[in-house]
């Protein structure tokens, strides 16, 4: 699999009391509270329109979200309704990126599902996928776009079924424990020429690091979690997180009563996947 470089970095995790900021096709300064001022032309440029390269996403404002996917079947579509939100709360406390309060709900089949970069589904109920959202959802996926299904206890059959239908060709695999979802932390010093950081290198490994792969968050068959994916090429477009309840984690902590850290590790992980959503090129 090739590596992801710093050259593709539109993530800085504060490290060492710093701010800073790698922007793919763009420059990017940080202020001092963190955010990511607009002076520079480079940054108006990109407030305009967001692009990852080969990707027909339109995504024209300085601001990302995440869309919840509005699917039918009869599945609880809606669950977890706190989740999102603090997820990008720690998206916007821990990184350099601008990011909304709220998520956007989406169906595949509105003009909504092309103005975000990474799609979140989650349920304990049946899913279902119509022809033309198949058609949709793989088009989208192929051109930038990063599904996350999330299995609340319930989703799991009906998802294999509805994704194995929308990619016949790219059964979902388990994503080894070595790829960088599991590892990823970026450091980019905009004022230094760009090298290539080998993935072997502690940059990776400082703070959102998962050796042993996705957190559990909670027990329901006394199975391990899990981490299913469907590549194309050597880009990772759908991630499918089995037997761990990640969404559950990013709740309100009175929800579930979980101990904190579980809700961090949890919260930890959801950063890796945006980021790589955000990132991640054909």
């Amino acid at each position: 699999m090739n590596r992801l470089t710093a050259a593709l970095c539109l993530v800085c995790l504060p490290l060492a009391g710093r701010s800073e900021c790698g922007m793919r096709n763009a420059e990017c300064g940080v202020a001092e509270d963190g955010s990511i001022p607009l002076a520079r032309p480079s940054a108006r440029r990109l407030a305009d329109t967001f692009r990852t390269p080969h990707s027909a996403l339109r995504i024209r404002s300085s601001t990302l979200t995440i869309g919840r996917l509005h699917y039918d079947g009869g599945g609880d579509w809606y669950a977890g309704p706190s989740a999102l939100p603090n997820l990008l709360a720690a998206l916007r406390q821990r990184t350099a990126l601008s990011v909304a309060e709220r998520e956007r709900v989406v169906t595949l089949t509105g003009p909504e599902l092309w103005d975000v970069p990474y799609v979140f589904m989650t349920g304990h109920g049946n899913v279902h996928f119509s022809d033309e959202e198949m058609k949709q959802l793989r088009r989208w996926l192929e051109q930038g776009g990063f599904l996350h299904a999330d299995d609340d206890y319930g989703m799991d059959k009906s998802f294999r079924r509805e994704i194995a239908r929308v990619f016949p060709d790219h059964p979902l695999v388990e994503v080894p424990l070595s790829h960088p979802i599991y590892h990823l932390v970026y450091d980019f010093l905009p004022d230094h020429p760009l090298v290539e950081v080998p993935l072997s290198h502690p940059i990776y490994h400082l703070v959102y690091d998962f050796p042993r792969g996705i957190p559990k968050i909670h027990e329901h068959d006394g199975l391990p979690a899990q981490g299913f994916g469907i590549f194309l090429g050597n880009r990772l477009v759908v991630y499918y997180s089995y037997q761990t309840d990640l969404g559950d984690g990013w709740e309100d902590p009175e929800v579930h009563h979980d101990p904190p850290e579980l809700h961090e590790a949890a919260l930890r992980m959801g950063v890796n996947l945006f980021t790589y959503a955000v990132s991640a090129t054909r």
